[in-house]
C-alpha cells in the first residue's frame, strides 16, 4: 500500500494511545488497536469512527470542539484498553455472547469505574490543590491578598501531585511496559509526520517525545487553569470555590485544546517551544525507549488505519 510505505501529507488527526501490550492508532475515520497476545502474535481490531464535529457544524466551533474531541478520545481510549485487557489475559478468542443480566452488570461496572476515575481526578487535581492553597493563604498574607499568587500555589500543587502520581505508577512493571509502548507510539507518529517509510528502522531513530502528547495537554490544562481561575471572580468559602473550579473545567479543557492545536502549527516559534517544553520533560516519566517488537505493534495499528483511509477514499 503506497501510503503506508511513504507519505507526505500530515493529518492532525493521526494520533494514538498506549494500551496493555499494544497501541491504538486513530486516523480521521478509523481507529485500530493492535496488541501482542501471550503467544507473541499481534491481534488487531478496527472500528470506523468519525467525530461528531464533522457531522454537526455547531460542534466544530472553537472550544466546543475541544470538549467533544476530549470526550470522544476518552471513549475510544476506554474501548482500546478493554480490548487490550482481553487479549493480554488471553480472553479475546474465547469470548462468548453475554446474556442480558451480564450485559447490564458489565455496563454498571463500567459506569462505576468511570465515576470512580472522575472522582479520584477531582480529588487529586482539584480538592487537594485548593485545600493546600487555602491553608497557605491562612498563614501567608501574600497568598490571601493576591489572587494570582493563590492560584499559582494551587497550580504548583497540582504539578507536584501529578508528578508524584506519575513517578509512583512508573515503578509498576506493567506500567513500565505501557510507557514503552507509549514511546513506540510517538516514534511511529513522528515517522509518519516526516513522510518516511513506515519501518521499524526508521521509527527507531525518532524521538519518543511528542508535543501533541496527552501528557503535554495535561500540563497545558494546569497552566490554563491558573489563568482562568485568576480571571474568574473570587468567591468566599472552600466549597463554593471548589464548585466554581469544577464548573470551569469545560472552559479550561476547551481552551487548552485550542492552544495545543495552535502549538502544533507553530512548533518552530520560540514562544511555543517554551510553552511545550515542560510537557516534553514530563514525557521522560510517561515514555520509555521501546523495543523493536513494540514498535512493530505500533506500526501495525497505523498501517491498518491508513490502509482503511485509502480504501475509503477510493470509494468516492
Amino acid at each position: 500500500m503506497k501510503k503506508t510505505e511513504k507519505v507526505g501529507v500530515i493529518d492532525f488527526a493521526i494520533g494514538g494511545q498506549a494500551v496493555l501490550e499494544g497501541v491504538m492508532m486513530r486516523s480521521p475515520n478509523f481507529y485500530t488497536v493492535s496488541v501482542r497476545n501471550p503467544d507473541g502474535k499481534i491481534c488487531c481490531t478496527q472500528k470506523k469512527f468519525r467525530s461528531i464535529t464533522k457531522k454537526v457544524a455547531i460542534l466544530s466551533l472553537p472550544i466546543l470542539r475541544g470538549l467533544i474531541h476530549l470526550a470522544e478520545s476518552m471513549m475510544i481510549g476506554f474501548r482500546a484498553l478493554s480490548y487490550s485487557s482481553d487479549v493480554f489475559l488471553g480472553e479475546e478468542e474465547k469470548k462468548v455472547p453475554r446474556g442480558r443480566f451480564l450485559s447490564v452488570l458489565y455496563a454498571v461496572g463500567t459506569g462505576l469505574y468511570v465515576i470512580f476515575t472522575f472522582a479520584f481526578t477531582i480529588f487529586l487535581l482539584k480538592f487537594l490543590p485548593l485545600f493546600v492553597a487555602e491553608k497557605v493563604a491562612e498563614i501567608w498574607s501574600v497568598a490571601a491578598n493576591y489572587y494570582i499568587v493563590f492560584n499559582a500555589i494551587d497550580g504548583l500543587t497540582k504539578i507536584i501531585l501529578f508528578l508524584g502520581y506519575l513517578f509512583l505508577i512508573s515503578l509498576l512493571p506493567d506500567i513500565k511496559r505501557v510507557f514503552e509502548y507509549h514511546g513506540a507510539e510517538h516514534k511511529v507518529v513522528f515517522t509518519y509526520e516526516k513522510g518516511l517509510a513506515l519501518t521499524v528502522a526508521n521509527a527507531r531513530k525518532q524521538s519518543r517525545f511528542h508535543p501533541r502528547c496527552g501528557t503535554s495537554f495535561i500540563f497545558i490544562v494546569i497552566l490554563m487553569s491558573v489563568l482562568v481561575y485568576t480571571l474568574l471572580p473570587s468567591v468566599d468559602g472552600f466549597w463554593p470555590n471548589l464548585g466554581q473550579r469544577i464548573l470551569a473545567l469545560p472552559l479550561i479543557a476547551g481552551l487548552s485544546y485550542e492552544l495545543l492545536k495552535l502549538s502544533a502549527k507553530f512548533q518552530s516559534s520560540l514562544v511555543v517551544r517554551a510553552l511545550i517544553w515542560p510537557g516534553l520533560m514530563l514525557q521522560r516519566l510517561t515514555t520509555r525507549e521501546p523495543k523493536d517488537d513494540q514498535i512493530e505493534v505500533a506500526l501495525n495499528s497505523l498501517k491498518k488505519s491508513l490502509e482503511s483511509e485509502e480504501s475509503l477514499s477510493a470509494e468516492f
